[in-house]
Order: structure tokens, then C-alpha cells, then sequence
């Protein structure tokens, strides 16, 4: 994804809940409460879920702090932070889908065991019909 960021105006804000439904209540109140984007909602594993949202320096710390407060009402807030002028570098490596996640690992995992199985059997199949 080819993403320009302008490393003088904008910002990257993130909120990391405990929970999918904190994390939504947590998106809807970064999105109301100021002039902002969302960039990602990322499932990372064990329930944790963050929230990414773009903008203006002084319009992301707004919703940072909206979304830390509909955040701790409906759920754990474990961690937020705001990075102000952040550098293209950082926001590519953050937006990157190509990256690998543990959850994208432990999905890929499980699927090429269940896949082993399933094609031993078959061979043991064709060999059973000869």
C-alpha cells in the first residue's frame, strides 16, 4: 500500500484494548470526537485488540483521549499513545499487511496441520483401492 504521510502535520494515535467490544466503543468515540481516520483495527492475540486512527497532531490526541474514556467504561484499557509527526517509515511498517502477525502465524499453523492429515489419508485411500 503506497501511503504518503506528511511528516510535519499528521499523526498516528493508538489505543490498545482488552476486548473486541471496548475497542469498537473505543474507534466510535476517536472517530465522533475529532477530525481523524481509521487506519487499522488489528486483532493481536489473546483478546487484545488495537486501534489505529490518523490526523492532525492535535485532532488524534483529542480522540486518544476520547477513546481512552469510552475505552476504561466499557472495558480494559491496557495502553495509548500518540505519535505526533510520524516519520513514513513508521506508518508503512504499522499499516504493512504483508507483515505476519501471531495470529496470522497461529491461523497459518493450524491450517497446514489440518491439511497434513487430510492428504496422508487420501494417499492411504488410493493405496486401500489398488
Amino acid at each position: 500500500m503506497n501511503r504518503e504521510v506528511s511528516t510535519v502535520t499528521e499523526a498516528i494515535g493508538m489505543i490498545e484494548t482488552y476486548g473486541l467490544i471496548g475497542s469498537i466503543e473505543a474507534a466510535d468515540a476517536m472517530l465522533k470526537a475529532a477530525n481523524v481516520q481509521l487506519v487499522k483495527q488489528e486483532l493481536v492475540d489473546g483478546g487484545i485488540v488495537t486501534i489505529i486512527v490518523e490526523g492532525d497532531v492535535g485532532a488524534v490526541q483529542a480522540a486518544v483521549d476520547a477513546g481512552k474514556a469510552a475505552a476504561t467504561r466499557t472495558s480494559k484499557l491496557l495502553s495509548a499513545h500518540v505519535i505526533p509527526r510520524a516519520a513514513n517509515e513508521v506508518f508503512t511498517a504499522i499499516i504493512d499487511e504483508t507483515q505476519p502477525t501471531k495470529a496470522t502465524e497461529a491461523a497459518a499453523k493450524k491450517t497446514s496441520t489440518r491439511q497434513k492429515p487430510q492428504q496422508t489419508k487420501l494417499v492411504e485411500d488410493e493405496q486401500a483401492d489398488k
